[in-house]
C-alpha cells in the first residue's frame, strides 16, 4: 500500500512540475497553443481548436525525457 501512496506522491509532483513549466512556457514567449498545425475555427455560434502542433512536441519531448531516464537506470 505505501508504494501505491509514493507513486501517487510521485506522479502529482510531476504534475505540478508540468504546470509550473507550461505556466512559465508562456511568460517566457514560447509560442505553445499557437504552433504552426494547431487547428482552430471561429464561426458565427461555434469554435473549435485542436493543438496538433503542440501535442506532437509535447509528445516528443516526453519520448526523449523517459528514454533518457530508462536509459541511465540501467
Amino acid at each position: 500500500m505505501q508504494d501505491i501512496g509514493r507513486w501517487l506522491v510521485g506522479i502529482g509532483l510531476l504534475l505540478a512540475l508540468i504546470g509550473a513549466l507550461i505556466l512559465l512556457s508562456g511568460r517566457i514567449g514560447l509560442p505553445l497553443g499557437r504552433l504552426p498545425g494547431d487547428f482552430s475555427y471561429k464561426g458565427k455560434n461555434v469554435s473549435f481548436y485542436f493543438p496538433l502542433g503542440t501535442s506532437i512536441l509535447i509528445s516528443i519531448i516526453l519520448s526523449l525525457i523517459l528514454y533518457f531516464l530508462s536509459r541511465f537506470r540501467r
